[in-house]
């Protein structure tokens, strides 16, 4: 036995992770395979790099379920949260980072920390037997060899889906005669202004044409897709323009709660919005537009979006596959793989989606190790917050009483209020209620009791730690 925990894996739950198990005083190696082995989708060597979207989403505490995921991890000293907000960009209600910057923020934090040692060479196959408390939390991209091991110690069939990226365009590129800035609904949200987002205005014949070039376009194929679904949170933008060519309008290009500077009287048919990626300004992507079009497809499609005519795209779209475990079946409820129990998992590859939701994972990981180390016990977090709703989530949460279906049922999830234990129905709003009163108190109360609930579980592990 030795007194290092182990963490594998350099993204957000791994940081997460080690950052939670050094806060505890309990020595961390880091083990981070890039740059020595690079993955399809990473392109840095950094700690926490964001390798699709730069959106953390939102950050409405009060009656968001993403928003309030963020607020329990700030007040549980996330170090995920910490370089988000002292990296944010506008982006109207939601939280957005500069994604280098932020990246840099975490390595520059986990490479200052005493207790913590980085290893950069990848884990081949299962940690060595010496390891006798390992958190493994490798991502959707976990190395092959580390999951074919997984996979024969567990004896079980690796579950899959896809992930798709989303292009980035130079805002120097952008035609502003044609577009405009603005957030929808004026919102001004974390480091906002209520004009955050770049708007490109389509009419009926443009966005039809669009939608034409979209389904006609040459896309990127592989054999898996006849068995492997797609993450429905992170649809391709053609797929969804195949499910019927309306759907665009009500998804990722809804003209609402917006309007065109240029052109105040004429109500665009669809917009395409742009969320600034950096904080110098001068890259943005598409909001929505995470695509398998071919790249030169790409170019050629979205050059048709008004105001992107000469379009320069920084990154282009792209699609990787996402490796997650069946999770209510392997995992007990510390995150421990039941075939191997000084393994644990955090992450993406337990069966969340979400950067938040994953480094949310980490943060727990590194607890419940944290934890069993220094011999003090730890209880999971209640079932009522964000952070119990997940990982009752993963943990078996969302079967029935008789435990089964495991394999059948359990897919990816963002945190959302359907994972929580129901609250009582609020008193009926006075008056003639406004559409959605009543959805809205609900969740208001849902996060009320989270944040009650979480101080009292926070209490009680600061008193352990203190015992």
């Amino acid at each position: 036995m030795t007194d290092r925990v182990h963490v594998i894996g350099g993204g957000l739950a791994g940081s997460e992770a080690a950052w939670q198990l050094a806060r505890a005083g309990v020595a961390v190696r880091l083990h981070e395979m890039r740059p020595q082995r690079q993955t399809e989708a990473h392109k840095t060597e950094s700690l926490a790099e964001l390798v699709c979207s730069n959106s953390f989403r939102s950050d409405d505490y009060e009656s968001n379920a993403v928003g309030l995921l963020h607020e329990e991890m700030r007040r549980a000293d996330s170090l995920i949260m910490a370089a988000a907000d002292q990296h944010k960009l506008p982006a109207g209600g939601a939280l957005a980072v500069d994604r280098d910057d932020f990246a840099g923020a975490v390595t520059d934090a986990l490479l200052d920390h005493p207790l913590i040692e980085i290893s950069r060479a990848e884990v081949e196959g299962l940690p060595p037997e010496g390891w006798d408390s390992v958190i493994v939390a490798t991502g959707p991209l976990t190395s092959p060899s580390l999951a074919d091991a997984v996979r024969a110690l567990t004896g079980e069939a690796e579950l899959a889906f896809f992930d798709a990226i989303a292009p980035i365009v130079h805002f120097e590129s952008i035609d502003m005669d044609v577009c405009w800035r603005q957030s929808r609904y004026d919102k001004v949200g974390p480091g906002g202004s209520g004009a955050d987002y770049i708007n490109c205005p389509l009419d009926e014949g443009q966005y039809n044409a669009f939608i034409d070039a979209l389904i006609a376009g040459e896309k990127t194929a592989f054999k898996e897709f006849e068995k492997t679904p797609y993450f429905e949170g992170c649809l391709p933008i053609e797929v969804m323009a195949e499910r019927g060519r309306e759907t665009l309008r009500y998804g990722p290009m809804k003209p609402v709660g917006l309007t065109n500077a240029h052109n105040p009287t004429v109500k665009p048919y669809a917009i395409v919005q742009l969320r600034q990626d950096n904080a110098l300004g001068t890259l943005w992507n598409m909001v929505g537009f995470q695509t398998k079009l071919r790249h030169g497809e790409q170019t050629r499609v979205f050059r048709m979006i008004p105001g992107l005519e000469g379009a320069e795209f920084a990154r282009l779209g792209g699609l990787h596959r996402n490796t997650f475990l069946d999770s209510p079946k392997l995992l007990d409820q510390t995150l421990r793989l039941k075939a191997d129990k000084r393994l644990r998992f955090a992450g993406q590859v337990t069966g969340v989606e979400g950067y938040v939701e994953s480094a949310a994972i980490g943060l727990i990981a590194g607890r419940f190790a944290a934890a069993e180390r220094t011999a003090k016990p730890l209880l999971p977090p209640p079932p009522t917050t964000a952070l119990g709703a997940l990982l009752t989530h993963i943990t078996g949460g969302h079967l029935s009483a008789d435990g089964e279906g495991a394999a059948r049922s359990f897919q990816p999830m963002n945190v959302n209020f359907g994972l929580f234990p129901p609250v009582p129905a609020p008193p009926r709003p006075p008056g003639k209620a406004k559409r959605g009163a009543k959805s809205l108190a609900r969740k208001q109360a849902m996060s009320a009791r989270a944040l009650a609930d979480l101080a009292a579980w926070l209490e009680g592990t600061a008193t352990i730690a203190a015992e």
